[in-house]
């Protein structure tokens, strides 16, 4: 093989062999997946975080009327924010405890369908570099084959090149699905995390507002004041 035209992707493709061609598809699904949860995450989280402000901003005056309309409304009722918020308030149970643990259960459910698809891009990212090993140790083989079927002064460089070519190239496309695998894997995996504290704490701050009861006003302070007065209070 003549390595001056290497610099062609057809060239390329075929020095690297059949374990190329695996890597290649590999490539193509890992960006798929780094696709589906770019739109995933922009659909659910982004608009989740827009609710949690609104939801933030009604809950000091305890408006739980707006927020449910706010959480049905097209566009933010499938997001997890929003099942999370409907589900505290529309929930009959009343001791803190109960609260929590629902609020948890959700919250789980809710990163772990956001999570779906991030352990395949471990996956890849942590085989792949190991599938371009094993296309690099057969070019070496190859190399090696060449070599030994050709004896005298016709060996040289041009007898290993094919299998040194694909060897290299074959290290090369491991590398280059692992490294974006493992980038776009921590990145997904540090928003996942995040939006999950967030919804820890809007958690928090619904089931307070939902508990919380203002006290009781007597309806005539001045005979409140009276009685007091006359119990010896004041």
């Amino acid at each position: 093989m003549d390595f001056t035209s290497m610099g062609s992707v057809k060239e390329l493709i075929k020095a690297g062999g059949p374990v190329l061609f695996l890597l290649i598809a590999l490539s193509i699904y890992s960006l798929s997946i780094m696709i589906d949860r770019f739109f995933k995450y922009r659909a659910n989280i982004n608009k989740s975080r827009r609710l949690m402000e609104y939801v933030r901003y009604q809950l000091p005056a305890r408006n739980f009327n707006k927020i449910t309309d706010a959480c049905r409304k097209n566009g933010y009722s499938n997001t997890s924010a929003a099942k999370l918020v409907i589900n505290l308030i529309k929930s009959d149970k009343t001791d803190i405890g109960s609260l929590n643990d629902l609020a948890d259960s959700i919250i789980n459910w809710e990163t772990a369908q956001l999570s779906r698809k991030l352990s395949v891009l471990a996956t890849l990212a942590s085989t792949t570099p190991f599938i371009g090993l094993f296309g690099t140790v057969l070019g070496v083989m190859r190399a090696f084959a060449d070599l030994s079927s050709i004896s005298g002064t016709a060996a040289g460089p041009s007898v290993v090149a094919k299998g040194i070519a694909e060897a290299l190239v074959n290290t090369a496309a491991g590398l280059f699905v692992a490294v974006p695998a493992l980038i776009a894997y921590n990145y997904f995996l540090s928003k996942v995390n995040f939006f999950a504290q967030n919804m820890q704490y809007l958690a928090q701050e619904v089931i307070s507002a939902k508990l919380y009861k203002e006290p009781e006003k007597p309806e005539n302070t001045f005979a409140a004041v009276e009685d007091l007065i006359s119990a010896g209070k004041l």
